[in-house]
């Protein structure tokens, strides 16, 4: 029987079950696959043979907690609280599946715990790298630990911390988006009913956190009345905040296809899917970073700065002659051809291969006939 891989999926936001979707979707139809997440509504279609297996949220407490938050966290791990029976069930149910399943391999994506738990079950581990500052004893246990690294992004946006990973490293730029041609922009503004001749900038917020504040929003589009201004994804409001009427709230949208394609300018934090649809299109970005945990999008902005692909601003400009000197910066440097060279084709079919050689070379020396632990 070929051995299933394990996979787990953090719920705070789309794109790790996006990504998870992809790479199922690619691996051999003989490869069973068993997703561990908090949520089993957020995924894609999946293939047959790939079952999402939904567990408690290692994050959200339940009610059920006892508080023993005076023991010290050690600093190999990050949110492992004590007395919190929705993290025991679930993180006992992976440790069951492993000793029942004898699989080939634990892809975390993303949860250094996690990681840890299969390197402690000696189950080989393929772990997601993100951005970020990183470089706690608990992260680098889950990089040191895994038998690969996989980054869906370009090489061109890696961390310098990073350098002594780079061998276990495969890079899939794109991997979780589509690979759909952008719209056209005259029948994408068509399509939302915005003015073919009017400059448009597009303020693009992830589903992983909180949003822009409406304030700031505002002060940009009151300082530029012949520009129409567009917003997609949640705007926290502000009861200060004045709106001129060249603002226009889309909110939550399926797909921000044709929002991307009519603008002009986008200004857009930096998550995952948000980075492959921006660089595809080779649209002037102001990339500005929401906030995550370890300051994920910042080092993320950061990258893309460098590398030339977006204007990394801290946080939106807070006057109008602020806003006007990104905009001015933004034009003067912005590169198409940078942008679309940090994206990726056939991401998801070159991570299956990856893993299928990496599974080949882990289990190289295993006897045909391994009869595991639990069936004995």
């Amino acid at each position: 029987m070929t051995r299933p891989i394990g996979y787990f999926v953090h719920h705070q936001g789309r794109g790790h079950a996006e990504r998870c979707a992809a790479v199922v979707n690619a691996l051999p139809a003989t490869r069973p696959v068993t997703i561990f997440c908090a949520r089993d509504d957020m995924f894609p279609t999946l293939r047959p043979g790939a079952t999402v297996h939904r567990i408690p949220s290692l994050f959200e407490p339940s009610g059920a907690e006892v508080g023993m938050d005076w023991i010290p966290t050690p600093h190999t791990l990050h949110c492992a609280p004590v007395g919190w029976p929705g993290i025991r069930m679930a993180m006992g149910r992976m440790a069951a599946w492993f000793m029942e399943a004898n699989p080939a391999l634990m892809i975390s994506d993303v949860s250094a715990e996690v990681a840890q738990l299969a390197r402690i079950c000696s189950v080989p581990h393929v772990k997601v790298i993100q951005h970020g500052d990183r470089s706690d004893p608990g992260h680098r246990a889950a990089y040191d630990g895994a038998a690969g690294l996989l980054a869906p992004f370009h090489p061109a946006l890696d961390q310098p911390a990073w350098a002594d990973l780079a061998d276990r490293m495969f890079h899939a730029p794109g991997l979780g988006c589509p690979a759909t041609p952008a719209p056209d922009r005259a029948a994408a503004r068509t399509r939302l009913g915005l003015d073919p001749a009017r400059k448009v900038i597009l303020v693009l917020s992830g589903k992983g956190g909180n949003g822009f504040a409406q304030a700031p929003i505002g002060v940009g589009a009151r300082a530029m009345p012949d520009t129409q201004w567009i917003t997609a994804g949640h705007v926290e409001r502000d009861w200060h905040a004045t709106e001129p009427s060249n603002l226009r709230h889309f909110g939550w949208v399926d797909g921000v296809a044709d929002h991307v394609a009519a603008a002009d300018v986008v200004v857009a934090s930096t998550g995952n899917t948000t980075c492959q649809q921006i660089l595809a299109a080779g649209i002037p970005w102001i990339a500005v970073p929401e906030w995550r945990y370890f300051d994920e999008q910042v080092w993320k902005a950061r990258a893309l700065d460098a590398a030339g692909a977006a204007v990394h601003l801290p946080h939106l400009p807070s006057s109008a002659h602020a806003w006007h000197r990104a905009m001015a910066e933004v034009a003067a440097r912005h590169d198409p051809a940078r942008q679309q060279a940090l994206t990726g084709a056939d991401a998801a079919s070159r991570t299956a291969a990856w893993l299928e050689s990496l599974i080949q070379r882990l289990w190289a020396d295993a006897a045909p006939n391994v009869i595991p632990l639990s069936a004995s």
